[in-house]
């Protein structure tokens, strides 16, 4: 029998606080205190949960430039229909596009960096999840 077991990707940063507002705003979720005075989590509805954690000697990725990895990736899923108020929300939030096609034409997946420089994608799903609320 296998243990029941959860995750939660845990983002380092310089500023915890700010990049958890960020992610909660995006994800509609909440900022709570996480473990330890150096982490804060953000917590929703639908599986959210993300844990943010201050790095005294954090250095953003430099993905896609090749001398540095990606070192992890959010993927955000979204209605189809949705995906281009989801995009205007996130750069509204303070998220930098990072595709190099960006503005040529539709695209099911949209590449962008948040705040602190870590990459994560709004990618339509390929079955929007019930309950979507307009």
């Amino acid at each position: 029998m296998t243990v029941a077991k959860t995750s939660v990707l845990v983002l380092d940063c310089a500023e915890p606080e700010s990049l958890a507002l960020f992610y909660a705003d995006l994800l509609g979720a909440e900022v709570r205190a996480g473990e330890g005075p150096d982490t804060v989590e953000v917590v929703g509805g639908a599986g959210v949960h993300l844990a943010v954690r201050r790095d005294h000697g954090y250095a953003p990725p430099s993905w896609p430039r090749p001398e540095d990895s990606q070192q992890a990736h959010l993927r955000i899923l979204v209605a189809a229909a949705d995906l281009d108020e989801a995009e205007r929300e996130a750069v509204s939030l303070g998220a930098r596009p990072l595709s190099p096609d960006a503005g040529e034409g539709p695209r099911d997946a949209r590449l962008f960096s948040d705040p602190a420089g870590h990459s994560f994608t709004l990618a339509a799903a390929s079955h929007p999840r019930p309950g979507r609320h307009a």
